[in-house]
């Protein structure tokens, strides 16, 4: 199995002190948040630890769905900024948030916002396949302004494009899915956390009242291949939560 965590733990330290604390722990790879405040990575400053890396590109302030046309693109633009990213120090992969229904664009045109977000995810996909770069979409928990909670739909159009879906486990659990029910052929990614159902809560694995082990078997006897990121709230749940995986499975 390949894990890693996720930075979003640190967002409080600097991302140097974040990669060493997962390097320290014996990880094998980490998810870079390439947002404020690590808007600005130096890819020279990577290379100095003993990490792979996947990055998930910027989601604050960022709504490739918009229908302001400006906003969209300006999106796009930071998204396609992680890619290069990503292309520049040979990344795992590159998640990608399918974008947000403000209350008016949700209220009088969903449909509008649906198919703006498609044509955005297109233009990323394709971009990250010029640069043989893994593009991959995540699902959203069931909060009011987001797109594309529902799996089946988003596997639906990721297949359409020939691109792959970040399952991640505890928006699915919010999203009220049975553990046989988190899986598809697209997906090449996985962000691991645990919740209680009510909340996206991001809590250390087996904290929480999802089935992980029932997911995670599933997943490897279908021979996923992607890596687990852990994607939790400080370090110590990082610390916890790979040891959870280590009791667990075969690692």
């Amino acid at each position: 199995m390949k894990i890693g965590a996720s930075t979003l733990a640190g967002i409080e330290y600097t991302l140097e002190e974040t990669l060493e604390f997962i390097e320290g722990l014996g990880l094998e790879y980490a998810e870079l948040v390439h947002q404020y405040p690590s808007e600005n990575i130096d890819a020279d400053i990577l290379e100095s630890y003993n990490l792979k890396y996947s990055i998930h590109t910027p989601f604050m302030d960022v709504n490739i769905a918009s229908l302001q046309e400006k906003s969209r693109l300006n999106s796009i633009q930071q998204i396609k900024d992680s890619i290069d990213l990503a292309n520049e120090i040979d990344g795992e992969a590159v998640v990608v948030h399918p974008g947000l229904a403000s209350f008016l664009a949700k209220k009088y045109f969903l449909d509008k916002v649906y198919e703006t977000a498609n044509e955005s995810i297109r233009e990323i996909g394709e971009y990250g396949s010029d640069l043989g770069v893994l593009t991959t979409v995540e699902n959203m928990p069931t909060f009011d302004a987001m797109i594309y909670q529902n799996l089946q739909d988003l596997n639906d159009l990721l297949v359409s494009l020939d691109m792959a879906m970040t399952l991640d486990i505890g928006h699915a659990n919010h999203a009220q899915y049975r553990p046989e029910a988190m899986y598809f052929d697209s997906i090449k990614h996985i962000h691991a956390h645990d919740n209680f159902g009510d909340d996206d809560a991001h809590l250390t694995l087996g904290e929480g009242s999802i089935e992980l082990n029932t997911i995670i078997n599933n997943l490897e006897k279908n021979n996923y291949d992607g890596i687990y990121i852990i994607e939790v709230n400080d370090f110590d749940s990082i610390k916890k939560s790979y040891e959870y995986m280590k009791k667990n499975f075969r690692i």
